[in-house]
């Protein structure tokens, strides 16, 4: 099984007691909440919540990939490229999560990390990924951070409090509506880092599997 569904065990079970103080509100003032209350509360769930990763080292963009569902190797030593499909959703050599793009047509699993994403996780860290000044950019972050110390910064929350900052992740691993989807926000958020996938709404997207439909279901009944 891939990582989303062992995962989804793991943090709706013994991790929740460790979730409760990432709940914390920044002494920080959200930009102003525009809207945000989609069923995809992907990593900024219920409350103005940042997104999965309050990684305070954003640089800059890595090199893009090919242009045909991704072949750049990240630099935290990822190799993007689609090799297999399982659940409606793209992994890589190694398993992990990734986007797959033919042309204009982006695979479905991204084209819904953009929509999870654009409903609630811009409220704290911008539309597109692109950040804010009240949070990172994210499609910076997952260039450099592992794809599970992301899942767990979105499970457990996160807080980076010191004299140069004061930011609060809240935890999320026990609201379905981000966690079922916390794939699909990784990989968009790996296509628009790679250049791959540009600003604004895919042009185009793949079908939604039965399979996906399938793993979707049960994610939300457990």
């Amino acid at each position: 099984m891939k990582a989303i569904t062992s995962l989804t065990a793991l943090v709706l079970g013994a991790s929740l007691a460790a979730m409760a103080p990432a709940q914390e509100t920044t002494t920080q003032t959200p930009p102003p909440a525009e809207a945000g209350a989609g069923a995809a509360a992907a990593v900024s769930g219920a409350a103005p919540a940042a997104e999965p990763a309050t990684d305070a080292a954003d640089g800059g963009d890595a090199p893009a990939g090919d242009g045909a569902g991704g072949s750049a190797v990240l630099p935290n030593g990822m190799d993007v490229t689609a090799e297999t499909e399982e659940n409606g959703r793209w992994y890589n050599a190694e398993g992990i999560p990734t986007f797959k793009i033919d042309g204009n047509v982006v695979d479905f699993a991204t084209f819904n990390g953009y929509r999870r994403y654009s409903a609630e996780c811009h409220v704290c860290h911008g539309p597109d990924g692109e950040g804010s000044t009240y949070a990172p950019a994210l499609k910076n972050s997952v260039l450099k951070m592992d794809y599970y110390a992301f899942q767990e910064i979105v499970a457990s929350g996160k807080q980076e409090v010191n004299a140069a900052q004061n930011q609060v992740m809240p935890a999320f691993g026990t609201n379905k509506n981000v966690w079922c989807y916390v794939d699909d926000i990784y990989v968009y958020l790996l296509a628009r880092g790679t250049g791959e996938l540009p600003r604004g709404r895919p042009a185009e997207r793949g079908d939604k599997s039965d399979d996906y439909t399938a793993q979707e279901d049960s994610c939300m009944s457990m």
